[in-house]
């Protein structure tokens, strides 16, 4: 596989997006564990959102207004509710160790979160091309897709073992935990209104 692509992709996947804000407040509140069904879900979403862009779904987004922000506004009203749960601390989406959520629900809150952006879809038609060969075929599609996919749930399972390993001090400092929930809470927030200031 291009090596150049496998470096791109490594760069786009660990700039800090909603995937990975969730997977690091769910690993701080949960653990590892919790912060490993988190990627999972984030993954799962990326793959179906790939798959819509090689069906060419991705080309009815971009086309149909209505539905772009529809999608669009689905989204930003389920990062605004993250935000408001994470600074409430409330239930599974607290920062602070509580009954843990199950591994069902932290997929399916990873999928929600990540399938409800209509710009990923968009992301892949526009970036996955620039790297394949003339006359390349679905073939090369799919190793990219793959290989895009893999890196995706590496780089979040390296961001919640980053996580789980100052958890301990994190969740012996009051003060901290307090920031900690602000800023996760903050980020979701402005991934909401960033999210509803995209265009088609």
């Amino acid at each position: 596989m291009n090596w150049d692509y496998l470096l791109t992709a490594f760069i786009v996947c660990l700039a800090p997006g909603i995937g990975v804000v969730y997977t690091l407040s769910t690993t701080l509140g949960g653990g590892f564990r919790a912060g490993f069904w988190a990627a999972v879900g984030c993954t799962i979403a990326t793959i179906l959102h790939m798959v819509v862009a090689m069906a060419g779904l991705a080309a009815v987004l971009h086309t149909s207004a209505v539905l772009f922000q529809i999608i669009k506004f689905a989204g930003v009203a389920y990062l605004l509710w993250m935000a408001w749960a994470v600074l409430k601390d409330h239930g599974g989406l607290s920062v602070r160790p509580a009954a843990p959520a199950t591994p069902a629900e932290l997929v399916r809150r990873g999928i929600l979160l990540n399938i409800l952006n209509p710009k990923l879809p968009l992301f892949f038609v526009a970036f996955i091309p620039q790297f394949m060969p003339k006359d390349a075929g679905t073939g090369t599609l799919l190793q990219l897709g793959a290989g895009f996919t893999a890196m995706t749930f590496a780089v979040f399972l390296g961001y919640a073992a980053l996580a789980a390993t100052g958890r301990q001090r994190l969740l012996s400092s009051e003060t901290a935990m307090n920031w900690m929930r602000r800023a996760f809470a903050a980020s979701f927030a402005l991934l909401g209104l960033k999210l509803a200031a995209e265009r088609a």
